[in-house]
């Protein structure tokens, strides 16, 4: 009887295909019953895959995750991994807008100076006065998580250990939200206290008078107008502040954002005018009255000091060294600017007076710390990047996808002997920065995870090129104690992968004791000729088809529950950083792994998201 024998487009070696094919490791299950015959690696890619994926490739079942915790000591100990320091400190924050309201209402219902003013209002009137208390105490926050550069520096302070630094924007927002509503509250509250002003009124003897000095108490007096300005102000920064608003006008919500100033000055004089007085004198003191000033303080005079020393950073000089053209719509900028040290993880913030001399823009950085300029990679989409484009030379319009015939291949440098120099000068740009992020911690691990999706790629551009010279001992430099670190790109189509594959092909080569495992996930459903081209040209081939890389692509999405298992059975009891920049789905899926797979008394994953 004949020998059974094992295709070479299989993954079978003598075993039930379709078995080995569910056990592989980098790709869900997501093709039911059949799987796409050019998702079966052969013989020579399988040698290829990087250790992580080749592991469970054969035979082998994925190792179960931790067991539940049982004891409260056990859960707290994971609970803190990722959440805990998280959660307290967002907990803590919430306690002291409870005991505030709490405190508040109770002075103010009880305090005996306001007798007059309780019997006028009722209830309404410590209600409103609580309101606007919490609102002070939310005043103190709503600066501090912009101020970059306090940010910046206090995360490499041991209490970025205790406080989640890199949630700023998320405690931003949240305090903007307890904003709108103790604003609701207040207003409410004074809209009770105005009608029943207008049903005291003696001159209002009817309904139609009655509305009218309703209206006049709204918006003839100082507390009145004030607070509508505010109100109004407030409502604008908000609406263009939705995620989905801001993303689709982001110059909108940059300069309406700016409406701050308007509400704070209002602020400061809306409690000013001393509309509801004591029982007793002095009715009306500074300690009383308009003292938003003092909750404001500390926050204002951080942010006055950065905004000051944002100006004097744009004025160093800076200018454009070199603008690449990439495929997928990518362009490339380095930038040149003295007095810059830098950190691999960080970003900056761009202004180009040419396109708006208001707009700051935030973009990470893909050049290391060892190379001598910045440079930053741009998904040319909305209308600002198009018009920094534009005033660069570049030149996205010969299709609908930007990969016309001429740039499909590659990249090309705007200005040189091959292109011809462009009749232009390039545009000045001034930079804001350097600041940190949650990449930036990845030195503090000896194993690490990197995951990017599309163009959420650029933070680890720069980690990975800083990882490389300090590998190899190049640019003066540091010594690393990164012993592993697994790099994995989540893209829709291979041609948004080219602009990086430079980069990619020069850590393979140089990478000589596998430290740096690459993987690439293509998630894009491919044609019927692409899938037989790639088949035909993977097939014996020591490089990818695709990447031009010896690790494989793989096709589908990653199977992150065998991504984490060969992690923790790879390195056992060992702190594992998973970074993260991209789309909030993928995000919270890395997030809900990292929990999962960590054990307390094992391997620990700590995960960490990009967040401007």
């Amino acid at each position: 009887m004949a020998a059974k024998r094992s295709s070479g487009l299989d993954f079978s070696d003598g075993r039930n295909p379709m078995v080995q094919l569910q056990q592989h490791p980098d790709l869900d299950n997501t093709f039911g019953g059949s799987q796409p015959s050019h998702l079966q690696r052969n013989k020579t890619e399988r040698r290829r895959l990087q250790g992580l994926q080749r592991s469970n490739t054969v035979g082998s079942i994925t190792r179960p995750a931790p067991n539940q915790p049982k004891s409260f000591k056990q859960k707290l100990d994971l609970w803190m991994i990722n959440e805990g320091g998280r959660q307290l400190f967002f907990g803590i924050w919430i306690f002291l807008h409870l005991l505030v309201a709490v405190f508040g209402f109770l002075n103010y219902q009880l305090k005996d100076n306001s007798v007059n003013a309780r019997n006028t209002f009722g209830v309404t009137f410590p209600i409103a006065r609580t309101a606007a208390l919490v609102l002070h105490v939310d005043v103190i926050f709503i600066l501090l998580p912009v101020c970059r550069n306090f940010i910046s520096l206090l995360r490499r302070t041991p209490l970025n250990d205790i406080i989640p630094f890199d949630k700023n924007i998320t405690f931003h927002k949240a305090t903007a939200w307890s904003i709108v509503f103790w604003t609701v509250v207040h207003i409410a509250a004074h809209m009770v206290n105005f009608a029943k002003l207008a049903l005291a009124d003696p001159t209002a003897t009817t309904t139609g008078k009655r509305i009218v000095s309703f209206l006049a108490v709204n918006f003839t007096t100082g507390p009145g107008a004030t607070g509508w300005v505010m109100t109004l102000a407030l409502g604008i920064m908000v609406f263009f502040a939705l995620e989905k608003n801001r993303r689709a006008h982001f110059e909108r919500f940059w300069y309406s954002h700016h409406l701050f100033i308007v509400f704070f000055i209002c602020w400061q004089l809306h409690g000013m005018f001393c509309m509801i007085q004591p029982d007793r004198p002095p009715f009306c003191s500074f300690n009383n009255i308009g003292v938003f000033w003092r909750y404001w303080l500390v926050g204002g005079v951080i942010w006055i000091y950065e905004r000051i020393l944002r100006e004097i950073r744009s004025r160093h000089y800076t200018y454009i060294s070199k603008v690449i053209q990439h495929p997928s719509n990518v362009m490339e900028i380095q930038i040149k600017k003295e007095k810059t040290k830098v950190r691999a993880g960080q970003y900056i913030f761009i202004c180009c007076p040419e396109v708006s001399y208001f707009q700051w823009h935030p973009f990470t950085l893909t050049s290391a710390p060892e190379e001598d300029y910045l440079s930053v990679h741009i998904s040319v989409k909305g209308d600002f990047t198009k018009a920094l484009a534009q005033a660069c030379g570049c030149n996205f319009s010969k299709d609908k996808g930007g990969k016309g015939e001429k740039d499909s291949a590659g990249g090309k440098v705007v200005g040189t002997n091959v292109n011809p120099p462009l009749n232009l000068t390039l545009p000045r740009v001034m930079v804001d920065g350097p600041f940190g992020s949650a990449s930036e911690d990845f030195s503090n691990f000896e194993t690490i995870l990197l995951v990017g999706a599309g163009i959420g790629v650029t933070p680890f551009a720069s980690i990975l090129k800083s990882i490389w010279y300090r590998m190899n001992n190049l640019n003066n430099s540091k010594p690393t104690r990164l012993s592993k670190v697994y790099f994995t790109w989540v893209i829709r189509d291979f041609g948004a992968a080219e602009w990086f594959h430079s980069l990619l092909h020069a850590i393979e080569e140089q990478d000589t004791q596998n430290r740096i495992e690459i993987n690439i996930y293509l998630t894009a459903r491919l044609k019927e000729d692409e899938m037989n081209n790639i088949i035909v040209q993977d097939v014996g081939a020591e490089k990818d088809a695709i990447t031009s890389l010896r690790a494989p692509t793989h096709f589908g999405r990653p199977n992150w529950d065998k991504v984490f298992s060969s992690i923790a059975e790879k390195h056992s009891e060992t702190d594992v950083g998973v970074f993260f920049c991209g789309p909030a789905v993928l995000s919270k899926t890395l997030h809900q792994m990292s929990n999962k797979w960590s054990d307390p008394k094992g391997t620990r994953f700590f995960f960490g998201k990009e967040n401007f």
